[in-house]
């Protein structure tokens, strides 16, 4: 890592909050509808795992907006798909759980609780059969864990020895769930350990994200075949905002956000890496003028027209 890419993820962390207050005030409004799963207080796992992937495919589950803006999707577009609006990523005909753009290699928003791991799997051995270097990564909450798909995707990735990182977002709970009542251990890395090496990171920390996912990005290249990591973090709101998080205690909550992600890396800017309190706000505020840029952009934007509701229903053959 370095000071350029230290001011990068420092942006699109600020930028990532900023627009899931946004897309909350909106929600609240009436101008998303659907469902609209938040990841205010994990940014530091979203941001530096995709930053430090680079190249090659990313699976993600639904809670996906920020990793899709990490990916470089433009924000407006993806506030755009929230609303519903034909510039949207998806041509508004996904909403907030199906942001999907291949020429991003970004496949994200799968509905289904570890639907998309299986896909990953695929992808991977596709990219195995075509003898690219570049991997794959699937993105997953510690929920996904316990499904059949995600056992038979990590026998078939290590017997294969496909190049896929498995990353699972452990926030300990599976909607209002905690771990421990649904698994018999916390770590679920346990899980895939016969199958492939695995790895334990703190998720709040972005800079512990990018080294160690930079680190098995480089063995997965390198033909080492799948590895694990596991990421233990802390979403600050419900599951989606038809949760209360009523399930969690106020003390629970209190030592979550004492460990704020985005305030511990702003510590490390102005230590470490050296930057100004100017120079920290005015990546604050471009990160700002963006989200407002983005609103401003969804709410004018037009709606699909009704034509459309019958294009990509089937498969058609295309450069992808």
């Amino acid at each position: 890592m370095n000071k350029l890419i230290a001011e990068e993820m420092y942006y699109l962390m600020v930028l990532g909050r900023t627009f899931e207050y946004a897309a909350k005030e909106h929600y609240m409004k009436g101008n998303i509808s659907g469902f609209l799963h938040l990841d205010i207080g994990q940014e530091a796992l979203s941001v530096g795992a995709v930053k430090a992937f680079e190249k090659g495919d990313i699976f993600a589950s639904y809670r996906e907006h920020v990793i899709a803006m990490a990916r470089g999707i433009e924000p407006k577009a993806v506030m755009a798909e929230l609303f519903g609006k034909a510039t949207g990523v998806s041509g508004g005909k996904g909403g907030s759980m199906h942001l999907f753009e291949p020429n991003a290699y970004f496949y994200g928003g799968d509905a289904i609780v570890g639907g998309h791991i299986p896909n990953a799997v695929g992808c991977a051995y596709a990219r195995a059969y075509q003898q690219e270097e570049a991997g794959v990564m699937a993105i997953f909450g510690d929920g996904a864990a316990n499904g059949g798909a995600f056992f038979e995707s990590l026998n078939i990735a290590a017997t294969h020895k496909l190049p896929l990182l498995f990353l699972c977002e452990n926030n300990e709970y599976a909607i209002g769930t905690k771990i421990t009542r649904a698994a018999p251990f916390r770590e679920q890395a346990k899980k895939a350990e016969p199958f492939m090496p695995t790895y334990e990171v703190d998720g709040m920390d972005v800079e512990a994200v990018y080294e160690i996912i930079s680190e098995v990005k480089k063995l997965i290249e390198m033909g080492h075949g799948p590895i694990f990591v596991e990421a233990f973090t802390c979403r600050y709101e419900g599951h989606s905002m038809s949760d209360a998080n009523r399930y969690r205690s106020a003390q629970e909550m209190a030592h979550c956000k004492a460990k704020d992600p985005i305030e511990r890396f702003k510590k490390s800017m102005l230590e470490k890496w050296q930057l100004t309190p100017q120079e920290i706000k005015t990546i604050e505020d471009r990160a700002q003028n963006t989200v407002e840029e983005a609103v401003h952009y969804a709410e004018t934007s037009p709606e699909p027209d009704a034509d459309t509701l019958f294009e990509h229903v089937f498969y058609e053959e295309n450069r992808h």
